[in-house]
């Protein structure tokens, strides 16, 4: 689950806020960072991670619960932005061929919304 937005970082410009497919996101105020609304909405798709560009997110690989993370040595290990760096995501303009897989990720974001609903209803009832 999404476990930590590092504000220090963020330049609030809500693109993991429009990537969260299951809308866990709502945005912050003026300029800063956005807020985790619905922790229990979370899929663990890791899109909010591969949408913001300053690597300001960090995604704990728990679908089940939420993670307790020292934000100090989430920082000094280096995995803020390996997401990213490991797809590719960056490529350089016109280089498509690292995204091109994307289109798979379909049937698993349906089904991981369909995970987060219902754990979202069992808590809800």
């Amino acid at each position: 689950m999404i476990a930590h937005i590092f504000a220090d970082l963020c330049n609030g410009c809500q693109a993991c806020v429009s990537a969260c497919p299951t809308h866990v996101l709502d945005p912050g105020e003026a300029g800063g960072p956005p807020v985790i609304a619905r922790l229990d909405q979370c899929q663990t798709c890791f899109m909010c991670e591969l949408y913001c560009p300053q690597d300001a997110i960090f995604v704990g690989p728990d679908q089940t619960r939420a993670e307790t993370i020292d934000p100090v040595a989430i920082k000094a290990s280096g995995l803020l932005g390996q997401m990213r760096r490991d797809h590719i995501w960056d490529a350089p303009p016109g280089d498509l061929a690292p995204l091109s897989e994307y289109w798979k990720l379909g049937p698993y974001l349906m089904g991981g919304a369909q995970i987060a609903s219902e754990r979202y209803a069992r808590k809800h009832k």
